[in-house]
């Protein structure tokens, strides 16, 4: 069994499946919510317990950190106790698969708000039997991204975009016959920004 965990936007979703058959879905505008209470909802929904569970997908980003990173730690947690399979998929290939799934075709782009006024932006060709990557996820300025007709989860303030969540009912089917797992602490979300920081200063002698 598959659990599916996607919470890289403000609409977070919690899926089960066994291979790519999706057995249960949870979705809910409050990040509030916990990881744990949206997973034990969706086993409810799919009569299922913890212990069912083998592999756990991880949507890693780019997107909300702060979702990514509770999604991550809660499955490296869960690892930790069961030594499952964690398995992260970027939630721009998810995005890609979702559109798919809802019959887009051709070159398609795809933005996620990276906040300072930037957006990650990357473009997938969609065909009838395949998704492929056409442009690497990189940053792009908003009026740049204004400019696109594109999908997204931040979407709805462009005239010319749609609105498009990353879905971990998508993920778990991304993630069905995958044997490429990883450990959970190699597990980071994607970020383009690199990470900067002051070191601190010597400590002072007082004489």
């Amino acid at each position: 069994m598959i659990l599916a965990l996607e919470f890289s936007s403000n609409r977070r979703s919690v899926a089960i499946a066994d291979g790519k058959d999706v057995l249960a879905r949870v979705e809910t505008d409050d990040v509030k919510r916990p990881p744990l209470t949206l997973i034990d909802e969706a086993l409810k929904k799919a009569s299922l317990n913890r212990t069912a569970i083998e592999t756990i997908s991880i949507g890693i980003g780019p997107g909300s950190y702060t979702g990514i990173r509770s999604a991550i730690a809660t499955a490296q947690g869960w690892q930790l106790a069961r030594n499952i399979n964690l398995l992260p998929i970027p939630s721009a290939e998810i995005l890609a698969a979702n559109a798919a799934a809802n019959g887009q075709r051709g070159e398609i782009h795809f933005i996620i708000d990276a906040q300072r006024h930037e957006y990650y932006h990357t473009t997938w060709k969609l065909t009838e039997d395949n998704r492929s990557q056409t442009t690497p996820l990189h940053i792009i300025t908003v009026t740049v991204a204004a400019e696109l007709k594109a999908f997204g989860p931040d979407a709805a303030g462009f005239p010319s975009c749609e609105p498009l969540f990353p879905d971990a009912a998508i993920l778990a089917q991304l993630a069905a016959g995958r044997t490429d797992f990883q450990p959970g602490e190699t597990i980071e979300p994607i970020y383009l920004r690199p990470i900067e920081f002051t070191k601190a200063p010597p400590l002072r002698q007082l004489n």
